[in-house]
């Protein structure tokens, strides 16, 4: 799942509290950056036990098949805009992307995508944590026995479509 975390650059003093100096004492983080304009830069966080549907990724209910990678997307970008985010980093990298947890508002992005059927939990990566590991499971039981989501129908696990598996309506075009 790739996150955007907007970063205002200190460059601009007035425009911030704090000094230099405080900013050299924060933890530093590695990642590939762009530039939003002059003075803020965004970088991709890419979220820790949770994975969801790509954003070119379709999901197939019985009246065909609907872009669930883009929900996903639209769904984690309306909960960014509406609340507060904290981002919590692992000393881990997946896709050359740092990892973390996230919560807006108090509350879990992982289960929540999970529990709305626009992810899967990968547990793997949650054995250092296996409170967390039973939560997402459970929001999963939970989200397909309501058919929330992906789970109205059918779909490929989003490692496994990254790697190449499709449904038939979303079929590779030859060129």
């Amino acid at each position: 799942m790739r996150l955007i975390l907007t970063l205002a650059l200190l460059l601009s003093a007035p425009a911030c509290k704090g000094t230099a100096a405080e900013a050299e004492g924060g933890t530093p983080v590695t990642a590939m950056g762009r530039a939003i304009d002059g003075d803020t830069v965004s970088i991709d966080i890419r979220l820790l036990g949770a994975d969801a549907f790509e954003k070119r990724q379709l999901c197939r209910t019985r009246s065909g098949c609907w872009p669930c990678g883009k929900a996903s997307q639209d769904f984690t970008s309306r909960l960014l805009k509406n609340g507060n985010a904290t981002i919590r980093l692992t000393n881990r990298q997946s896709y050359g992307r740092p990892v973390g947890t996230i919560a807006i508002d108090g509350k879990d992005l992982g289960q929540t995508l999970i529990a709305a059927g626009l992810a899967v939990p990968a547990v793997q990566y949650l054995k250092a944590d296996p409170a967390r590991a039973r939560q997402y499971v459970a929001a999963y039981d939970a989200a397909a026995a309501k058919h929330a989501g992906a789970h109205r129908g059918y779909f490929i696990d989003p490692a496994k479509w990254r790697r190449g598996e499709r449904l038939s309506c979303e079929a590779r075009k030859r060129r």
